[in-house]
């Protein structure tokens, strides 16, 4: 019999492989698997309908705080930065020169994406006031987008399978209770340790993807520097936008809301009469549309999950790979990745993986004699797998949407793809590795 989850992910992925925009993709792939699964269209509509309703609160974060971004922008600030550096190489033209600020990019990205996780945690928020100043930089370098990609996706990845705070507290959390609800309760503080040998995969991959990318690759310059030399920066717009950030970021902070923290840093630059309110608002609905697509996919993915969820197939694919798999350790261990690959690369979430496996993978793990640490490193592998190269996933739309900005730069083929291999490929190893000696 054919699994509706399989044909609906495996078409979402092609119908994005063959351009077709993520959004339709994944209304295409839910009313097929919907189908496949025997419901009605008007149960595929109405199941599709209800389960947007759980993505709309980021999707307006995200479309808030990319709105908050423009008006950083805006004030020319980071432009004027980028284009010091620049000009600092041109007279410099040494390979030394290039070379250590490649360094310095690729290390600030990667503390600023980490940080975004933990320390500052705003998530993919930060990608559209860092990045779109810095492509003409990175144009400048020659630098591969593909690089800057993993880089940002190791960061928004990495810290939450691994540190307990944060994003990381709450994945953690999840997995706590999905044992819990599986009759087999844990510490919380066993979840960190038994992901320590599988997160080595995302240390590995970054390695791997950072040599592999290493060629410069030619962009188009298409903003002139020269323009952006002759802005200039006034002291009260300077301190009216570091107020700004720091009221976002204390307002989040304190309202755990990252809705709130925007609207914090946008009523500020209004309040502060440095701009008419009308260039402002135009800037604003600008911000808006770089990050609202993302809000929309997500939407759209949280539909296509309650469609996949309602088909009762994800429950079906386990017990009849399982069956395939027999009492072989390795070979269910693997059956159990994959699966969390192709529920995570459909519904775009690792977080909503969790809940989904852990009742199934739990009672099957125990059958096959995991250990406790085993069965934590298995689901938490499990679930990460597929948010790093899923075209739903905000892990690879956060980085698209701030190196796109020029149009030069794919989502699926410079993101999802690169993103897919160099951290899945080696998280499956490690985490087979954790599974069979923990």
């Amino acid at each position: 019999m054919v699994n509706a989850v399989v044909v609906a992910v495996i078409l979402m992925i092609v119908l994005c492989l063959c351009r077709l925009n993520v959004v339709i993709s994944l209304f295409i792939s839910a009313l097929v698997g919907g189908l496949v699964a025997g419901m009605s269209v008007e149960d595929i509509v109405t199941v599709f309908g209800k389960n947007i309703v759980d993505g709309a609160e980021v999707a307006l974060s995200y479309a808030l705080l990319g709105g908050f971004a423009a008006l950083i922008s805006y004030s020319g600030i980071t432009d004027y930065l980028v284009n010091k550096i620049i000009k600092g190489i041109r007279a410099e033209n040494s390979k030394f020169s290039r070379v250590t600020v490649k360094l310095i990019i690729t290390v600030v990205l990667l503390a600023l994406s980490i940080m975004s996780q933990n320390l500052i945690p705003v998530h993919i928020a930060f990608i559209p006031i860092v990045v779109p100043p810095l492509i003409s930089l990175f144009n400048e370098l020659n630098m591969d987008r593909r690089q800057i990609a993993l880089i940002i996706g190791f960061g928004l990845c990495f810290p939450y399978i691994l540190l307990p705070y944060g994003f990381g507290q709450i994945f953690h959390q999840i997995i706590t209770k999905g044992f819990a609800k599986a009759g087999h309760p844990i510490d919380i503080n066993l979840v960190w340790k038994a992901m320590i040998i599988p997160s080595l995969g995302y240390i590995v991959g970054l390695i791997l993807g950072l040599f592999y990318y290493r060629k410069p690759r030619k962009y188009i310059q298409k903003k002139d520097l020269d323009e952006i030399d002759d802005i200039e920066i006034k002291p009260y717009v300077l301190g009216v936008t570091i107020v700004a950030i720091i009221a976002t970021f204390l307002v989040q902070t304190f309202t755990d809301s990252m809705i709130f923290g925007a609207l914090a840093g946008v009523l500020i630059f209004f309040i502060s009469r440095a701009y008419k309110w009308s260039e402002l608002d135009k800037k604003f609905v600008d911000g808006i549309q770089i990050m609202a697509y993302i809000g929309v996919v997500i939407l759209s993915a949280n539909g296509f999950a309650g469609v996949m969820n309602k088909t009762g197939d994800i429950s079906s694919l386990v017990h009849s790979l399982s069956t395939i798999a027999g009492d072989n350790k390795l070979l269910s261990i693997i059956v159990m990745y994959i699966i969390g690959l192709v529920v995570t690369l459909g519904i775009g979430s690792s977080f909503a993986t969790i809940p989904i496996i852990a009742t199934l993978f739990i009672p099957l793990g125990e059958s096959l004699g995991l250990s406790t640490m085993a069965l934590i490193a298995v689901i938490g592998t499990a679930s990460a797998l597929g948010d790093s190269g899923s075209p739903a996933s905000d892990s690879t739309l956060g980085p698209t949407a701030g190196l796109d900005v020029d149009g030069q730069h794919d989502h699926i083929r410079d993101t999802c793809i690169p993103n897919f291999v160099f951290y899945n490929v080696p998280l499956i190893i490690f985490g087979t590795i954790a599974a069979m000696v923990l």
